[in-house]
């Protein structure tokens, strides 16, 4: 997979509205660390404690269905809050009661009509485990992260598969490959074991 290639992911969570005196706010986990997603059958993914370490001092926005146009919040201008604890990447999202657009997005987390998020994301390190069950997992080291989304549907289900799988295939291909050259070698040697 190439890493020139923005990813998006997308889990269940439990976002919480606040109304502290005027100020509103969306509130919750954007990740969970440890957490396995399954991607498609036989491909799954999780995070790393630390994968967000060297990005949260980034400009990173928070916005509508990964919409560009519709922003909520943004790291730089302090109406995004984002940080990391024990449990994975925490956010907190000043709501401006003047976009109607913000508004919209607040009532419907807070009827539960809206109650995924998603991060758009490079890969920066990951670790590849090939299990003995035939199943591939990633685990996710480090990420630059670009911004966080309360999302209606996943962009993930769509879009990282059909990566993720093409990838899986090119790694076992080549790990097919690198063992059928390493056997022709010990043949080619005569005495060498197997």
């Amino acid at each position: 997979m190439s890493r020139n290639n923005r990813q998006l992911r997308t889990i269940s969570s439990e976002f919480n509205t606040r109304d502290d005196g005027g100020n509103l706010s969306i509130e919750g986990y954007f990740a969970v660390f440890g957490s396995v997603y399954e991607i498609a059958p036989g491909m799954s993914e999780s995070i790393a404690p630390g994968a967000f370490d060297k990005t949260l001092s980034g400009d990173i926005r928070a916005l509508i269905n990964h919409d560009t146009t519709l922003v909520l919040g943004r790291t730089k201008a302090r109406t995004l809050d984002l940080r990391t604890d024990n449990y994975g990447l925490w956010g907190h999202i000043d709501i401006n009661p003047n976009d109607s657009d913000a508004m919209n997005l607040y009532e419907r987390v807070k009827r539960g009509d809206v109650d995924q998020c998603s991060f758009g994301f490079d890969i920066i390190e990951e670790e590849t485990e090939f299990r003995e069950d035939g199943s591939v997992h990633w685990t996710l080291k480090e990420v630059e992260l670009y911004e966080v989304s309360p999302c209606t549907f996943p962009a993930y289900e769509e879009t990282s598969i059909a990566a993720r799988a093409k990838e899986r295939d090119d790694l076992l291909k080549r790990k097919n490959e690198a063992w059928k050259e390493k056997m022709l070698k010990k043949l080619k040697g005569g005495e060498e074991e197997c």
